[in-house]
């Protein structure tokens, strides 16, 4: 009866051991015979061990029948946990029961802290001179990246224009600011950083370069434009329906000057996926006209009318020549169409092309080749009839007029003027390559 009272009383006592005591337990064998001198040499074992580790001063140690019991206070949760492992490697333990607990003395809380707030202190004392020639070093390489980046030579020399030279500035100052970054970092021994700071770099700019996708694409754009330059200073091209003399591009757009004397802005995302049309690229250009003559006219009479009246006009090339052809049928009338050619850069095209109309219809009128406007028939209007109209008294003779270059010397001068004003900003070279 007393050993069954011993043994109920034996598993009361296990249950709140086992709520405290963690899973780790020897898993050795057990030996028969009972050894008091085994006991204490298993409590001198473990208190020596404890003695020389850190936060373990507080912790007492016993032993019976190979069943150690731990108790005290020490700082760490952690590292009553590490009490378990610790004491389960020690030979002729049986059980372990941990009765250690975490303390809340403030005191012994921040005595710890403080000691490693000097231990860190004393740290950054001693690497103080090494962080001084750290900082020196890449503030050096970085200095000498800065010079060599504001020097003419060589990036104006290798650079087809000012922006591309600027960018390659831009990439010599980055590589030395990270060639500085990577040795001061190198005299630390902290390289491993290195790649910490490069994965944020990478993170945040592949997020800024979603942001500002647009800008990018015209950044990229402008470079494009600037190496492959697809028209010249003073060009008259057509960018998406904009017409206008080409008066400089910039790193961010491209300005033109239109024939009325406006500026027109295109950003250069747009100029490099749109349609270009060059039309200073040659010197000849054609312009054509229609031409609506009576149906009951010799068609062929008029055409060789137009052509000879085309040929009459001095700035109109011989080669190519001028050309009459039919168009079509109109309402009222045959459609022909008159071309001619010209050098426009000695020659304005509007006054060339109006000049011509002006003689062509002249010459037509005075072969007696009427150009009817269109006809309607009315029904129903009394007293409507052909007798009411009177013929139109002849006209003196037209003479032919030439047209002068004053025109394009004054719109050239406007150009210049233009161009002029901020001479800097212009990305565009005659020498630079064009496609």
């Amino acid at each position: 009866m007393r050993r069954v009272l011993c043994l109920m009383l034996a598993v009361i006592c296990a249950v709140p051991v086992a709520a405290q005591s963690p899973a780790t337990q020897p898993n050795g064998g057990i030996s028969i015979e009972s050894d008091q001198r085994q006991d204490a040499a298993i409590v001198e074992r473990i208190t020596a061990i404890l003695r020389q580790l850190d936060g373990y001063e507080d912790v007492r140690v016993a032993a019976t029948e190979g069943i150690v019991t731990l108790r005290g206070e020490i700082l760490e949760a952690a590292q009553i946990d590490a009490l378990n492992t610790l004491v389960a490697r020690v030979d002729g333990v049986v059980a372990i029961e941990n009765r250690v607990t975490e303390t809340t003395d403030v005191v012994e809380r921040l005595n710890p802290a403080i000691e490693r707030m000097q231990e860190r202190w004393a740290q950054t004392v001693a690497f103080s001179p090494l962080v001084l020639v750290a900082l020196l070093a890449g503030v050096l390489m970085t200095a000498f990246g800065f010079w060599l980046a504001r020097r003419r030579w060589p990036w104006e020399k290798l650079a087809p224009n000012a922006f591309i030279a600027d960018i390659y500035r831009q990439i010599v100052r980055l590589s030395f600011v990270i060639l500085g970054i990577v040795l001061a970092l190198d005299l630390l021994n902290a390289t491993a950083l290195l790649g910490t700071i490069l994965g944020a770099a990478g993170i945040v700019g592949l997020a800024i370069g979603f942001a500002v996708r647009d800008t990018v694409e015209n950044f990229i754009s402008s470079i494009m434009l600037s190496i492959r330059q697809p028209f010249r200073p003073k060009d008259l091209v057509e960018i998406g329906g904009d017409l206008g003399h080409v008066i400089r591009l910039t790193s961010r757009a491209t300005i033109l000057l239109s024939l009325d004397g406006n500026h027109i802005r295109i950003p250069n995302a747009t100029v490099f996926k749109a349609k270009i049309v060059n039309y200073t690229r040659n010197d000849e250009r054609r312009f054509t006209f229609l031409v609506g003559v009576d149906p009951e006219a010799d068609i062929a009479e008029a055409q060789g009318i137009i052509l000879a009246a085309l040929r009459e006009l001095p700035f109109l090339l011989d080669d190519p020549g001028p050309a009459v052809w039919v168009e079509g049928l109109g309402a009222s009338t045959i459609d022909l169409t008159a071309a001619g050619w010209i050098k426009q850069h000695e020659t304005a095209i509007g006054m060339a092309k109006g000049e011509a109309v002006r003689i062509v219809k002249a010459r037509l009128e005075e072969a007696g080749i009427g150009l009817p406007e269109p006809t309607y028939r009315l029904i129903g209007l009394p007293g409507a009839s052909d007798t009411n109209l009177t013929p139109a008294p002849p006209s003196a003779p037209v003479e032919v007029q030439n047209v002068g270059t004053d025109d394009v010397v004054a719109l050239e001068k406007i150009i210049e003027a233009e161009r002029d004003a901020l001479p800097e900003d212009d990305l565009l070279r005659r020498e630079a390559p064009q496609e």
